[in-house]
């Protein structure tokens, strides 16, 4: 039981979300086998913007119906964060979307404070588990990685995929933190972030990765703009775990 996985690693065109459509249109397209998810990165319509009416979309906006039209085009699912405006909030929102046109989402709970993120956006509470082609799948975003208590393995989940704006500064964070999440959660860990600058002169250098669930890298970082394909074997991770199951030994606990 194989996942095909295509990480989007590309710039950003700064709150300009029709550029970036047709950005990620063109990297889409030009992906020639099959896959079974594209993943995208934090933010993709805009950049990290704490400008959220500029960019804002809604759930039935042009930003969602391209993402269904596309994933039903290729037949695959889509994942990514943007901007979603709804009941008078701002979410800085991953959605999961289905070639059926189905939409599952999660909405950033850790909420970057450097960045004053938690001014302008509404943290979520819950954590989304999704179950797609025999995997369960686990989507995060960015800054919730510096938090493993919220990411713990405790649903029996097969993949973490984490979509990010981290910057080139701290850059040497996300490569531990996504090996650590791998290792203490016996899972696959994909990292699809950006590249490229900001409209705050921050510097993006990717690092897009994907991970087993040893540590070991499927796909080492990367730090040119492109889409990386990996493959994730879900019988050979439990085989490991039936081998060396350190889950049951893990700490019970709830989440308030």
């Amino acid at each position: 039981m194989n996942l095909k996985t295509a990480l989007i690693q590309t710039e950003l065109s700064w709150e300009n979300p029709n550029e970036n459509k047709a950005l990620l249109q063109e990297k889409i397209n030009a992906i020639s086998q099959y896959v079974d998810l594209i993943v995208l990165p934090e933010m993709f319509t805009s950049g990290f913007t704490m400008n959220p009416k500029n960019v804002a979309q809604t759930m039935q906006g042009e930003a969602i119906s391209w993402l269904k039209e596309t994933a039903k085009n290729k037949d695959c699912v889509i994942t990514g964060s943007l901007v979603i405006e709804e009941n008078g909030n701002y979410f800085n929102r991953l959605v999961f979307v289905f070639p059926s046109g189905e939409i599952q989402t999660y909405d950033k709970r850790h909420l970057f404070t450097l960045a004053g993120e938690e001014k302008v956006y509404t943290a979520g509470k819950d954590k989304l588990i999704v179950e797609y082609k025999g995997f369960k799948i686990c989507p995060l975003i960015c800054y919730d990685l510096r938090f493993p208590v919220f990411a713990r393995n405790v649903e029996d989940y097969d993949v973490l995929i984490y979509v990010a704006n981290w910057p080139k500064p701290r850059v040497n964070a996300w490569d531990i933190l996504l090996k650590a999440r791998a290792v203490e959660n016996m899972s696959y860990v994909i990292g699809v972030n950006r590249v490229g600058m900001d409209a705050n002169n921050l510097e993006y250098i990717g690092h897009s990765q994907a991970i087993d669930f040893f540590g070991n890298y499927l796909q080492e970082p990367q730090e040119i703009e492109g889409v990386f394909i990996v493959e994730l074997d879900k019988n050979e991770m439990l085989e490991t775990r039936k081998k060396l199951n350190f889950l049951n030994d893990r700490d019970e606990f709830k989440l308030v």
